[in-house]
């Protein structure tokens, strides 16, 4: 627990680096982690994508991938972690840029912020897309609710103003679900693997679930085949940002926010372990459930281990974990864009930044991370590779943005001013393979998913960042240089004072 003093040490910090204490500081460590955790949400990620495992890669790619993605994120949320104990600041990850660039700071900054926005609406969009997959399952099941692409979007529309409501209206309540969410998984991986391991009469052989190899893609390389199902883990294995972005509301910040960035990564790495080895022991039909009705294998394979009544109990479970999951993810998506915003990086930044006197949160940013997700996931009406496209948005954006002040800390060395949670001589060399292991997953999921390539199978990652990126870059060449100078300072100590007080009841 942070000491009494605590606030008052994190308020005189953020002034030092610039900021008004305009968020309320009111989460401890553990609150903190507990957003990315949910974030992270190994019931979301290897669940919503364990379909799209089945076909790449089969149990080989899934179970293996799964420990050897996981090694190159604990590597890369441990370089991050050492740079947010420096600059324990809302802006996170474009803020660490500007402060770590040698020279073109502005520039750093602001490519850093565009790639990590795009990320995290792409991983909002993705979460909340899952839930209504998974939703819209359950009701076809249960009610005869036809698991359609329109019937998909228009759950995603009412899943995302839920979210969007509670992160406006509900803050407390929020907060106390962020919390109830880590049990929630924890338990719930737990009774899932437990209800999969006990109930069915036989399982599949060991050798099968380590040693079985599918391909259904069209491909015919089975290294090209399994690296790209490394899109599971890496997916799933992303948010983690959250607790960077939620600084400015945590106690001892620059302790609590790196030990929030590694400890959810540690954790779900351990729980989604367990769960993909449970799952896939359980499945009684292989083609049956990659090919199932639902439209969500992990659905048809709940049923067909532990009976429809069960199954659809379990699939409730996998359900809420991730409307928890999607709450959290507009909740640390907001606060990026608040902070992107404050700096004036955003068109309409003034709109974007406002804070909500009664709450003290950034409910106009709440809405356009509700608004970018809808919007990134509408091209599943035409095509139904476009999950897996959003989820590579996800990975791309954020881990690009992650990799970028690693990169510059690296570049800094011994100069690098480290904060009270560090890496001690361990840092460079960490942050050299994390860099090298991003700059793979960049071209890798690019590229085509499924041969031949046609216009139902096209990857649209590369479009969505050629449509952003390029737009910020343009946007950048011909008007922004000349005026963006990367994270401002909000005025001198007394001018924050002056802001916070207006922010008083």
């Amino acid at each position: 627990m942070a000491s009494d003093t605590a606030p008052d040490a994190d308020s005189a910090r953020l002034h030092s680096l610039g900021y008004a204490q305009e968020l309320r500081r009111s989460m401890s460590g553990f609150n903190n982690f507990a957003v990315s955790f949910t974030i992270i949400s190994v019931l979301s990620g290897c669940l919503t994508l364990y379909g799209f495992g089945m076909r790449t890669g089969g149990p080989v790619a899934m179970i293996w991938g799964w420990p050897l993605v996981g090694v190159f994120v604990v590597l890369v949320g441990l370089g991050m972690a050492e740079v947010c104990s420096s600059y324990p600041t809302a802006g996170g990850l474009y803020y660490w840029a500007a402060k770590l660039a040698p020279r073109n700071a502005a520039a750093w900054a602001w490519f850093t912020g565009w790639f990590n926005l795009i990320g995290q609406i792409a991983v909002t969009a993705g979460i909340d897309f899952g839930a209504a997959l998974f939703l819209n399952a359950f009701l076809d099941l249960q009610f005869g609710f036809a698991a359609t692409p329109g019937n998909t979007i228009m759950l995603l529309g009412v899943i995302l103003v839920v979210h969007g409501l509670l992160n406006t209206f509900g803050v407390r309540v929020v907060a106390v679900l962020n919390n109830v969410s880590v049990w929630w998984h924890l338990v719930g991986v737990l009774v899932i693997v437990g209800a999969l391991v006990i109930v069915p009469d036989q399982h599949q052989s060991a050798s099968f679930v380590f040693g079985h190899f599918a391909n259904s893609t069209g491909w015919a390389s089975p290294i090209y085949v399994f690296l790209l199902g490394l899109l599971l883990a890496q997916y799933t294995l992303t948010g983690y940002d959250a607790s960077a972005h939620m600084t400015e509301e945590t106690r001892d910040a620059s302790v609590a926010g790196p030990r929030g960035i590694v400890n959810s990564i540690l954790v779900s790495l351990a729980a989604g372990w367990v769960l993909l080895i449970g799952l896939t022991f359980a499945i009684q039909d292989y083609d049956g459930a990659v090919n199932s009705g639902t439209g969500v294998p992990p659905a048809q394979i709940f049923i067909d281990a532990v009976g429809a009544t069960g199954g659809k109990l379990l699939l409730l479970i996998a359900i809420g974990a991730q409307l928890f999951c999607g709450m959290a993810a507009v909740t640390g998506n907001s606060r990026m864009i608040y902070a992107f915003a404050r700096d004036g990086a955003i068109p309409g930044s003034r709109f974007w930044h406002r804070i909500n006197k009664r709450t003290r949160t950034p409910t106009n940013s709440v809405w356009l991370a509700a608004v970018g997700a809808f919007v990134l996931a509408v091209p599943y009406l035409w095509s139904e590779t476009a999950y897996a496209a959003v989820t590579s948005i996800a990975v791309v954006g954020l881990y690009t943005a992650y990799v970028i002040p690693i990169f510059l800390r690296v570049r800094q060395g011994d100069r690098f001013e480290r904060g009270p949670w560090h890496l001690g001589r361990w840092g460079k060399p960490i942050g050299v393979v994390a860099t090298g292991w991003v700059s793979l997953i960049f071209v890798l999921f690019m590229l085509p998913q499924a041969s031949p390539v046609t216009i139902d199978s096209f990857n649209y990652t590369p479009v969505a960042f050629l449509v952003v990126l390029g737009g910020a870059g343009v946007w950048w060449v011909l008007s922004a240089r000349k005026w963006f100078t990367g994270p401002k300072v909000q005025g001198s100590a007394e001018e924050l004072a002056a802001v916070e007080r207006d922010l008083e009841p």
